[in-house]
């Protein structure tokens, strides 16, 4: 015996129909396989961003020529702390040549020693008055390294009170090896004026500007 019941589908008439037709009607759903919709993923997009790094620009220096590594130290040394002209730097150079040919351990009369083994002028610029030569140990000892070394005797110089006298002009540019001479007497006071000047102009002429 079938049942016959009423089914009312919306906006529809009412339809009349037994339970072999159901299946028609209402499919059951699937048995495994895909499900009877769409699924959508969706996916996150990651952007990685690479750090660019500026790209240093070129400076201008000076560079010596035939010159010792040491020579060379020193001239960058006085580029750094702001001294950019070729005669201002050559006549640096020439009177550090002149008092010790560039050996921070040289002792007055030309032997090579420690600085606490010598009695007289000593160093880059052979400091001798008492104040001066007891100053580079005094400096040494409140900032760090040896009186002795090139990087201490230099740092050392740029501190002394003789040399702040003269900072500003030596970083004027524009102006003769004559003129910077007259200011580094200043500093140096030196007896003896010998071939400092010929040495200021040695170096002017083999000082290159190169862009590094």
């Amino acid at each position: 015996m079938q049942n016959f019941f009423t089914v009312t589908l919306p906006l529809l008439v009412t339809v009349t129909t037994n339970t072999a037709t159901l299946p028609g009607l209402f499919p059951p759903p699937p048995v495994g396989g895909p499900p009877p919709y769409s699924v959508i993923q969706e996916f996150e997009t990651k952007t990685t961003t690479k750090e660019v790094v500026p790209e240093k620009p070129k400076e201008k220096r000076l560079i010596c020529k035939g010159c010792s590594t040491t020579e060379q130290n020193a001239l960058d040394y006085f580029q750094d702390i702001g001294i950019k002209d070729r005669n201002a730097l050559a006549t640096i150079m020439g009177n550090i040549k002149q008092e010790s040919t560039f050996q921070s351990n040289v002792c007055e009369g030309g032997s090579k020693t420690s600085y606490y083994n010598c009695y007289g002028g000593y160093g880059l610029i052979q400091w001798t008055s008492a104040n001066r030569y007891y100053g580079l140990g005094d400096f040494a000892k409140r900032y760090g390294g040896s009186p002795s070394s090139l990087s201490t005797q230099l740092r050392y110089l740029t501190n002394e009170v003789q040399w702040k006298r003269i900072a500003e002009k030596m970083k004027t540019p524009g102006k003769s090896i004559y003129s910077y001479m007259n200011y580094a007497y200043d500093w140096i006071g030196w007896g003896h004026h010998g071939a400092r000047t010929s040495y200021a102009h040695d170096y002017a002429s083999r000082l290159v500007r190169v862009e590094v």
